[in-house]
């Protein structure tokens, strides 16, 4: 590619990522906006339990793209792996499809199934992610590398147009209700079939274009087995390989033995997904972190920068804490204390989530060029404050929630333009903060990290999503459960309140009714209603904008001229 068509515009390569990452987004995210309410009403589990198992699926899902960028780093390269990763996660969706097609005549095969499948997706997202996002930064000759920010952000477009379709098509088709709001839980599989066509879709646009235009500036494949790399993409002077010694090494197996004790020790509870998946997924974080900046080959400046984005990371896991309560306890607010009447039609409650996709495909542009803009004029704020904007805006979102739950009471219903409100904030929250992430990782990242860096950027993701998952268990009882118990002839609200107290006869009945008899509890304050709830959200993440931006000086420094 001649540098006039660099300048003129931005690489073909990257309309090909575009929709590579497109389909494969339609794929997860209508896949993740029927899975709780899958398990809970064929699966018949807690909302609690599917709040964790939730958060810590998505987790994983951001633990392996560690692995998956070693492996293509080392081994089979970025395009191997985009295609290895893109072939399972259709197979595990085709897995969900066949639970979600037997289990009324096999619950316990139907259950392992479903195991099965997001296991498989977990390691396919692995191997997929931070392949084809390492790719994006690539496509670009060095004097380009200030487009990024805008590339990044259209690429993020590609995300939440996939975003879009898969929670408009997987919920029409998955999460049916007659007109007496009866759920009709066989539909669940037309959702994870329609998942699994997409995924196939995406692998074979990238399969078949791949060769002609997901190539570097100057023509030469990217992303192939790391032995044809002729270093053309490193600086001068730039180490190529990551050097550890046995030390660093030892070191680090140690740290992550003690860290997963120690995690788990701080969050107790007998839930496998809880005490083991969490664990890994925070001492996985921390270890691999302290293993990169071990490297002997790092310069100073390396290793300056390679803590700016450890530390962007740190914060950002309180932004995807709070973000991803959309796929849990926002759906389930959603599902039973919502009018859900959208211009005469009541909407799936699953299907709610949609205008966030919806406000990003609209926005994103917009963003780029308002970047591009700021950036003309000298104005741009560097990538730190615009990600402590993010977290704001984020926390905005609940705090306005938080007061209009606040009288509804145990029957009361949320109408759905506050719902509607707080996915535009969190939209605005999302372009401030995560493609500018992204691209802050392509900037700062040397060469011979580049995967696994945005591996370890993915961690932040991943341990933002456990923290979700148990933020999202904490969610107190919604007006559905109020319902429920009082048809059943108990009074929950007095139970909670701690006025009337229930035999073990009735404790065994809400037990089956799966409606816990007692308040949540979170760093031991009992959490009695939908307000404190949600205010948990707006202090995390409030006091984690406040803190990022009162950084920004020092990181500034960091970056080393890097904006």
């Amino acid at each position: 590619m001649s540098e006039i068509a660099v300048k003129s515009g931005h690489p073909k390569g990257l309309w090909v990522l575009f929709g590579t990452e497109m389909w494969e987004r339609f794929n997860f995210y209508g896949m993740r906006a029927i899975l709780t309410l899958f398990m809970i009403n064929a699966l018949m589990m807690k909302e609690a339990d599917a709040s964790i198992i939730y958060g810590g699926f998505l987790g994983l899902c951001y633990l392996t793209p560690m692995l998956g960028g070693f492996v293509a780093d080392r081994f089979f390269g970025n395009r191997n792996c985009i295609l290895l990763g893109g072939l399972m996660m259709a197979v595990g969706q085709f897995l969900l499809f066949f639970s979600a097609s037997i289990f009324d005549a096999n619950l316990n095969l139907a259950t392992t199934l479903m195991w099965s499948a997001l296991g498989i997706i977990i390691f396919g997202n692995g191997f997929f992610k931070p392949n084809i996002s390492s790719m994006v930064g690539s496509l670009y000759p060095k004097q380009e590398k200030s487009k990024l920010d805008t590339a990044f952000t259209i690429f993020y477009m590609g995300i939440n147009l996939g975003a879009f379709l898969g929670q408009l098509i997987c919920p029409l088709v998955g999460d049916v209700k007659d007109v007496g709001g009866i759920r009709d839980i066989h539909a669940f599989k037309w959702g994870f079939l329609a998942a699994a066509i997409a995924m196939l879709v995406g692998t074979l646009v990238f399969y078949f274009l791949k060769n002609k235009y997901v190539v570097t500036p100057e023509g030469k494949p990217l992303g192939g087995l790391p032995s044809q790399n002729d270093g053309s993409e490193y600086e001068e002077g730039e180490a190529q390989q990551a050097v550890f010694t046995k030390k660093s090494l030892v070191i680090s197996a140690i740290a992550f033995v003690t860290l997963f004790f120690v995690f788990r020790y701080i969050l107790g509870g007998e839930n496998f997904v809880k005490t083991i998946i969490y664990p890994i997924i925070y001492a996985s974080g921390l270890t691999l972190a302290g293993l990169i900046v071990s490297d002997s080959s790092l310069t100073k400046i390396e290793r300056d920068r390679i803590f700016v984005i450890y530390i962007v990371a740190f914060f950002i896991i309180f932004f995807w804490a709070a973000f991803e309560q959309a796929g849990s306890s926002l759906t389930f607010i959603a599902d039973n204390q919502t009018d859900r009447n959208f211009f005469g039609w009541n909407m799936p409650p699953s299907m709610v989530q949609i205008f966030n996709g919806a406000f990003v495909f609209a926005f994103a542009f917009p963003f780029s060029i308002l970047w591009d803009k700021l950036r003309e004029s000298g104005k741009e704020p560097i990538s730190p404050v615009k990600q402590a904007i993010g977290l704001a805006l984020i926390a905005l979102s609940y705090l306005i929630l938080a007061y209009n739950v606040k009288d509804l009471g145990n029957s009361g219903l949320l109408a759905i333009k506050w719902l509607i409100l707080l996915y535009l904030i969190q939209t605005f929250a999302e372009l401030c903060l995560s493609p500018i992430g992204l691209s802050l990782v392509g900037k700062l990242s040397p060469k011979r990290f580049s995967s696994l860096l945005f591996g370890v950027f993915f961690l932040s993701n991943a341990a933002g999503y456990a923290l979700a998952g148990t933020l999202g268990s904490i969610l107190p009882a919604t007006g559905d459960k109020f319902l429920k118990a009082k048809e059943l002839g108990i009074d929950l609200e007095g139970l909670l309140n701690k006025t009337f107290t229930a035999s073990p006869e009735q404790l065994v009945i809400l037990e089956k009714a799966q409606i816990s008899p007692s308040n949540p509890i979170f760093a031991g304050f009992e959490i009695h209603n939908l307000f404190e709830f949600f205010m948990v959200f707006v202090v995390l993440c409030g006091l984690a904008a406040v803190v990022l931006f009162a950084l920004t000086p020092v990181l500034k420094k960091m970056m080393h001229g890097v904006r």
